[in-house]
């Protein structure tokens, strides 16, 4: 009998902690769902949305909402993609039918697990990036493209280094005989160095032109790089060789419509990996290193609209191993195509 009794003991003390536990597990749950609920919440209280786009942010399953991602089991928000899926430049009112603008509100940081943010192609018209989104530690993908943000990008995005997808491009449209491009810029870049884990880099139309020769060592210091898009940035001047070239994973580079008065960089012939050189539209001249045809992964070279010099049928008899795309117009070549 006594056995029994302690057996009997045990069971209850047992039954006890586990629904103890159960129930702080899902007063845990419970809170972690009205939290993230009320953020998304006051977050589109700051958006202006014109036409309803989020006619869909009402009721408790916000993990059903447009645009919202959720953990599986958990209910925490990993996702917000709010981009406008209409390309200002091919229907106007289109896009504007899925505009958002207004406020970002600084309650999005209390999403901890937020992962992904896309707000890309609406109309925040001139206002500055958030100090916060530097806050915003686990992102891995954060899109701001095309939004119509303005000013100096924050340099607390430094301490994104988890983030593996960086677009901050800016537009260039005309439209209606309207020509509109964003005003963002960088004062200083050595935050981007800290941006360990980053795979992509958009920064079209960005002004860089205080950067300097700096953005070839600060960004030869990402391990990972694969794609470095930097067209329009105003960088100018020469093309500077890093003091060792870390590009081992880079398969694109897209530096055109620059103001580079420059020699071809003949660093990049020490990247194997490159399956696209984009350098059109600035003022390289010299002569086109014939190791460009031995570069065994590249696909697709621009070199249109400079003054390199070289001889085209001698370029030609390189290997050229998996080329499909080569434009080298407006050069100052001579020779013939085919001998």
């Amino acid at each position: 009998m006594e056995r029994i009794s302690i057996l009997g003991f045990i069971v209850a003390i047992l039954y006890f902690i586990t629904t103890e536990l159960a129930c702080n597990g899902y007063t845990h749950i419970g809170n972690n769902i009205q939290s993230e609920q009320e953020t998304l919440i006051d977050f589109k209280s700051g958006l202006k949305d014109p036409n309803n786009r989020l006619s869909s942010w009402k009721g408790s399953n916000y993990c059903y909402w447009q645009g919202i991602t959720c953990e599986k089991d958990t209910g925490i928000v990993i996702s917000i993609d709010l981009h406008n899926p209409y390309p200002r430049e091919n229907v106007y009112e289109n896009w504007s039918s899925m505009n958002l603008s207004g406020e970002i509100r600084p309650s999005l940081t209390k999403l901890k697990s937020l992962k992904y943010l896309d707000l890309s192609f609406n109309s925040f018209k001139g206002m500055p990036i958030p100090q916060f989104f530097g806050s915003l530690k686990n992102l891995l993908y954060l899109n701001l493209s095309g939004a119509e943000f303005s000013g100096t990008i924050p340099s607390n995005f430094g301490n994104l280094s988890n983030l593996q997808y960086l677009d901050l491009s800016s537009e260039i449209l005309s439209y209606d005989d309207f020509e509109y491009f964003n005003d963002l810029s960088i004062g200083n870049i050595e935050w981007m160095a800290s941006l360990v884990s980053l795979k992509y880099l958009g920064m079209d139309y960005v002004n860089l032109s205080s950067v300097g020769s700096e953005w070839v060592e600060v960004l030869n210091k990402l391990p990972i790089l694969t794609e470095l898009h930097l067209d329009g940035c105003s960088l100018f001047g020469s093309i500077p060789s890093p003091s060792f070239v870390n590009f081992t994973s880079l398969l694109v580079i897209s530096i055109n419509s620059n103001q580079f008065i420059s020699m071809f960089p003949e660093w990049l012939l020490n990247v194997s990996s490159l399956g696209s050189i984009d350098i059109s539209y600035n003022q390289l001249h010299g002569r086109i290193p014939l190791g460009l045809g031995e570069l065994p992964n590249l696909q697709y070279l621009y070199l249109f609209g400079n003054y390199l010099e070289g001889n085209i049928s001698q370029l030609l008899r390189k290997s050229w191993k998996k080329i499909e795309f080569l434009n080298l117009g407006g050069n100052e070549l001579h020779g013939k195509f085919f001998s």
